[in-house]
């Protein structure tokens, strides 16, 4: 693992966001919003016929990402903007890139830029924030 600002962090891929576990995420989450599991309403308000995945699934591709990096239990801090929905089929890749790394309390702190990409045009990012990640002690930094 690099510790130096600017590297890319290795990218997490969601390769087809399932309609079905939207379905079952709304009755975990006792979400009775339609848009996640009736295809007539998301017609109704614009965004076609694929229902639209909960936000906090989406936050799930960036977790699973910044855990694959850095561990189960790296993320100090996390802030996220959810500027697009994410639709049932699309291909979703979670990225992101140290911006500082700083000391403390003992622990490396890496800033992050993090986002989603949707079917790999980077100008289509349905999530996006910042996360601050506790870097494992290693020896080659």
């Amino acid at each position: 693992m690099t510790t130096s600002p600017g590297p890319f962090i290795p990218d997490w891929e969601m390769k087809s966001v399932s309609a079905a576990r939207m379905r079952t995420m709304a009755a975990i989450l006792r979400d009775p919003n339609p848009v996640h599991w009736d295809h007539r309403t998301v017609a109704r308000w614009g965004f076609g016929e694929r229902t639209i995945n909960q936000g906090p699934l989406g936050l799930s591709y960036m977790i699973n990402m910044l855990h694959a990096w850095a561990g189960p239990t790296s993320i100090r801090r996390i802030v996220m903007r959810f500027p697009k929905p994410v639709l049932d089929g699309d291909r979703i890749t979670a990225k992101g890139w140290i911006t500082a790394i700083r000391e403390e309390n003992g622990e490396t702190l890496a800033e992050c830029d993090i986002w989603l990409e949707r079917n790999g045009h980077s100008t289509d990012r349905p999530l996006e924030g910042e996360a601050t990640v506790v870097l494992p002690d290693t020896t080659d930094r």
